[in-house]
């Protein structure tokens, strides 16, 4: 009887912690800002426990946490000369949701703003807004990084040089199965394609080496369907979203459907973050200037996407939002309110409900889940 008890209470706590997170906010610190934020979730219930400032980092603007989630990772989105900007080392603790710094190496590059990490969490990949470029920076057993492995400089030709100017690198990751990095440039209108070597740390351009947007597209950042066959970019610029059928063997991609963001009537604004459902059945974006996240169906034997709509995020300027794991909620970093906004997915239709919790955080510009 004991022993039913035990395995009873130790698969309702296991069941339990799979719905409890820590949540970290980037922020870029002018005014009141100093860092990164943390909060405890709980899934479940939407209960919320602010935990105040998590680390000091100037301007780390995007997270990413390495697969065993005992360490985190920020650029410092800084300045042009010399070593350019940074990228941050960070170990959690798991009860308070403090982070302790590990150290800090150079991103080859000026202004990156974004980040990501392999599978097995051995190398951390960043893109180089200012800078136009993209590295690889190996990381050590004690999750802290070292210093560059391999760097590429984008180079090529713009649609608009007063807009895009150059070559922009904004976001990168690996493709599903590592054999592959991905780099949207948002100056060349490009998803460019690598091979990447991870005994070595190195990528080399792929063959083919890009897959092309419109002109004047501006991707941005882009996101994988759990099936592996699917990639979708939203377009700063455009205001729209492009689906790709992406083919593993030779990591290419070739395009399907380009869908707007925003209304017809919108002119004017520009969009910023992508994320597909844990499901896999709704694709979802924000849109800066009109204040919203698009919503679409997804069709998961052809890619295509339908229009759910917008849903406006109660603040000024998304620059980013993340859905939780468990795929109930979608956290709204509205940067130019300072406040986060939470909302319920609701699971049948792919529709965001408010909440009626809205987090008080300045200039947040990136929202990361942690599981506890």
């Amino acid at each position: 009887m004991r022993l039913l008890v035990f395995v009873v209470l130790m698969l309702a706590w296991t069941a339990a912690a799979k719905d409890r997170f820590l949540v970290y906010v980037g922020t870029y610190t002018r005014g009141d800002s100093r860092g990164i934020y943390a909060y405890r979730f709980d899934a479940r219930t939407g209960g919320v426990e602010p935990l105040g400032l998590a680390a000091e980092a100037n301007n780390a603007s995007f997270l990413a946490v390495h697969p065993n989630r005992k360490y985190l990772y920020a650029v410092g989105e800084t300045g042009g000369g010399g070593q350019g900007g940074i990228v941050y080392s960070f170990a959690i603790d798991p009860v308070g949701g403090k982070l302790k710094p590990l150290n800090q190496v150079s991103s080859v590059g000026a202004g990156p703003c974004h980040l990501s990490l392999d599978r097995p969490g051995r190398h951390v990949f960043v893109a180089n807004y200012g800078g136009g470029s993209v590295a690889v920076l190996p990381v050590n057993a004690d999750g802290t990084v070292r210093e560059a492995s391999s760097f590429v400089q984008h180079k090529g030709t713009v649609a608009d040089p007063k807009r895009q100017g150059g070559p922009h690198g904004h976001a990168i990751e690996t493709s599903p199965d590592g054999k592959f990095v991905w780099a949207a440039d948002l100056g060349l209108d490009q998803m460019v394609s690598y091979r990447f070597d991870p005994a070595k740390g190195t990528i080399v351009p792929n063959d083919p080496p890009f897959a092309s947007l419109a002109p004047r597209s501006g991707p941005r950042h882009f996101a994988f369907h759990p099936n592996g066959r699917f990639v979708y970019v939203i377009n700063e610029i455009s205001r729209t979203v492009t689906g790709f059928a992406y083919d593993k063997s030779r990591g290419s991609m070739r395009e399907i459907q380009t869908a707007p963001t925003v209304p017809k009537e919108v002119t004017s604004g520009s969009t910023a973050e992508i994320a597909v459902h844990p499901s896999g059945d709704f694709l979802y974006g924000s849109n800066r200037g009109h204040d919203s996240i698009a919503a679409f169906r997804i069709d998961k034997k052809t890619g295509m996407l339908t229009s759910l709509g917008t849903f406006p995020t109660q603040g000024r300027v998304p620059r980013n939002f993340a859905i939780d794991p468990t795929g109930r909620w979608l956290w709204a970093a509205n940067q130019n309110s300072n406040n986060i906004v939470l909302f319920r997915i609701d699971r049948a239709s792919g529709k965001l409900e408010p909440s009626g919790k809205v987090l008080e955080n300045p200039i947040p510009v990136c929202v990361l889940f942690v599981p506890l």
